[in-house]
C-alpha cells in the first residue's frame, strides 16, 4: 500500500486570479493587509476564506475552499469566541464533499451548539476490525456519506452545560474494493451495505475555555450517551459512550501544556463505520481516521506549545511538540497495555489573527506506518 499523504496548501495568491485591474489590486491588497496585519477591531467578527490543494493516491489532485468566521456575541469581548469551520472540496476522481464545524456561544454563555456536518462522496479505508488489524488496507470503500452531529447545550451553573446531542450518519451506495494486495475479503462487516442511523442523547459538558481555537488557560469535559433504536428510523439498534476531558496550563508568559483522554464505549449492533474509529487531524496524528477501529477505544495524547517562539525578528512564529497513544479494543474485559499503538511530532505554528490569538498550524506526525501532514486553523485540540 502507498502511504497516503495530503497536504493541504495555503494559497496566498488567492485573489490574483482577479486580473491587473485597480479594483482586482485593491481587493488584494485591502485582503492582505486586514489578514497579515490583523488590522480589525477585536470585537467585530473576522472572516477567512483561502483555496486549498491536496493530493492522495486515493483521490489524486484535490482542490478546495476553506473557511472561517470567529465572533463574538454582540461584540463583547468578555463573551467567549465563537467559531464557524467551513470546507469543500473536490478531485480529479469525481469525489467531493462539504463540512462545517462550529462551536457557538450566545450572550453570556446562556447556551452552547456544538457541532459538524460532512457530507461527501469520498474513499474509506478498511484495515479490517482490531489492534492487530493488518498495517496495509484490506479494502478501499467507496460510499456517499453524509455525517451530522448536534450538541444544544443550556448552562446550569458557571461553567457546566447540559443538553441534548443527536447524530444522524447515513453510508449509502456502498462498494467494498479489495486492495491490490488482497484476493477477497473474507467476511464483510456489519453495515457493509450501508446503514441509516439516528441517535439521540444527553450530554454533560464542563467548559471553562475562552477561545475554543487556541486554548492558553482551561479545563474541558464531556460525557455523553447516544441511543440508536430502529424504533425512530436506525438501521441497528446500539448505544454509544464518549468522554472527552482536556486540560491546558500556561507555562510561563507564553508556553502552554495540553492534554486529553478521550474513551469511547458501543455496545450492540455496532455498523463498522460507527465503531470506535483511531487516528486523523485531531488524535492520534500519523494515523489514517479509522486506521483502526473497534467497539472501544482509549487515547490519550499530550502537546507542548510555544505560542510564540521569542525571535527578536518576529513575535507570530510558535512551533509545537505532541506524542500519543491509544488503543481499540473489542471487550471492555478485554483491555490490556499490551499492542498500545503510538505516534508523536512537531509543528509549526504562524499567528493569524494577533489580537484574536488564533493560529495556523502545520503538523508533522511520526507512526511506525510512517508520516502524516496537517495543515488546519486552531489547534488540534
Amino acid at each position: 500500500m502507498k502511504k497516503t499523504i495530503s497536504v493541504k496548501v495555503f494559497i496566498l495568491a488567492l485573489f490574483l486570479v482577479c486580473g491587473h485591474s485597480s479594483y482586482a489590486q485593491n481587493f488584494v491588497k485591502r485582503y492582505f493587509n486586514n489578514l497579515i496585519n490583523d488590522t480589525s477591531d477585536i470585537s467585530k467578527p473576522q472572516f477567512l476564506i483561502y483555496p486549498t490543494v491536496a493530493y492522495a493516491p486515493e483521490t489524486s489532485w484535490e482542490f478546495g475552499l476553506s473557511s472561517l468566521l470567529v465572533f463574538y456575541a454582540k461584540q463583547d469581548t468578555s463573551n467567549r469566541l465563537s467559531e464557524i469551520n467551513g470546507f469543500t472540496f473536490f478531485t480529479l476522481e469525481n469525489q467531493y464533499g462539504l463540512w462545517f464545524d462550529h462551536a457557538i456561544y450566545s450572550d453570556e454563555d446562556k447556551w452552547f451548539f456544538l457541532g459538524r456536518l460532512r457530507f461527501q462522496s469520498f474513499p474509506l479505508f478498511y484495515h479490517g476490525i482490531g489492534n492487530d488489524s493488518p498495517e496495509d488496507y484490506i479494502a478501499r470503500v467507496d460510499a456517499n456519506q453524509i455525517f451530522i452531529k448536534e450538541r444544544v447545550l443550556r448552562k446550569i451553573k458557571k461553567d457546566v452545560f447540559v443538553g441534548l446531542e443527536m447524530d444522524f450518519q447515513r453510508l449509502s451506495n456502498v462498494d467494498f474494493v479489495p486492495a491490490e494486495s488482497n484476493n477477497g475479503i473474507q467476511e464483510l462487516p456489519l453495515g457493509s451495505e450501508g446503514s441509516t442511523n439516528l441517535g439521540f442523547g444527553l450530554g454533560l459538558v464542563h467548559d471553562n475555555r475562552h477561545n475554543v481555537l487556541n486554548v492558553r488557560k482551561g479545563f474541558f469535559s464531556e460525557l455523553a450517551l447516544l441511543h440508536y433504536n430502529q424504533g425512530w428510523g436506525s438501521t441497528y439498534d446500539f448505544t454509544t459512550v464518549i468522554s472527552d476531558t482536556r486540560i491546558y496550563r500556561p507555562v510561563g508568559n507564553h508556553n502552554v501544556f495540553a492534554a486529553q483522554l478521550l474513551g469511547q464505549f458501543n455496545s450492540g449492533d455496532v455498523p463498522f463505520n460507527q465503531l470506535a474509529l483511531m487516528g486523523g487531524e485531531s488524535i492520534m496524528r500519523g494515523y489514517y481516521y479509522g486506521r483502526y477501529r473497534d467497539r472501544n477505544q482509549l487515547a490519550a495524547q499530550f502537546e507542548y506549545r510555544f505560542l510564540p517562539i521569542p525571535f527578536g525578528f518576529t513575535d507570530r512564529i510558535g512551533a509545537a511538540v505532541f506524542a500519543g497513544a491509544g488503543k481499540v479494543f473489542s471487550e471492555l474485559n478485554n483491555f490490556d497495555l499490551s499492542n498500545i499503538v503510538v505516534s508523536g511530532g512537531a509543528g509549526l505554528r504562524f499567528l493569524l489573527f494577533p489580537k484574536k490569538d488564533i493560529y495556523t498550524r502545520l503538523d508533522v506526525a511520526f507512526t511506525q506506518e510512517g508520516p502524516g501532514f496537517y495543515l488546519f486553523i486552531g489547534e488540534a485540540f
